[in-house]
């Protein structure tokens, strides 16, 4: 069995990751793959300490929160989509053409 200090660790790494993704890019998408990332960091947290402690309520957590992303998902594309469609564009700089 993998240690979970060790899984943690991986968790940690991945959630500075996604957050430096999300804090450092311009392009919507690639902020919203670097959100994901940073959720699916917490999932395996979750899932690490429902391990170790031998408990399911890290798991529940961890479904929760797919279900919760995959509704972000969704919601952000269709924003973005129809950002596209009337001004050509995604570039989180010119985000405030969404106040029009």
């Amino acid at each position: 069995m993998i240690d979970p200090a060790w899984v943690s660790g991986l968790a940690a790494i991945l959630f500075i990751i996604g957050l430096w993704g999300a804090f450092s890019r311009k392009n919507a998408i690639v902020v919203l793959m670097c959100i994901e990332l940073m959720l699916n960091a917490v999932n395996l947290q979750f899932v690490a300490a429902a391990s170790h402690w031998g408990d399911v309520t890290g798991w529940v957590y961890a479904v929760f929160a797919i279900a919760i992303a995959a509704a972000e998902v969704a919601i952000g594309l269709a924003i973005f989509l129809s950002m596209y469609g009337q001004h050509e564009t995604i570039s989180l700089d010119e985000v405030n053409l969404l106040k029009n």
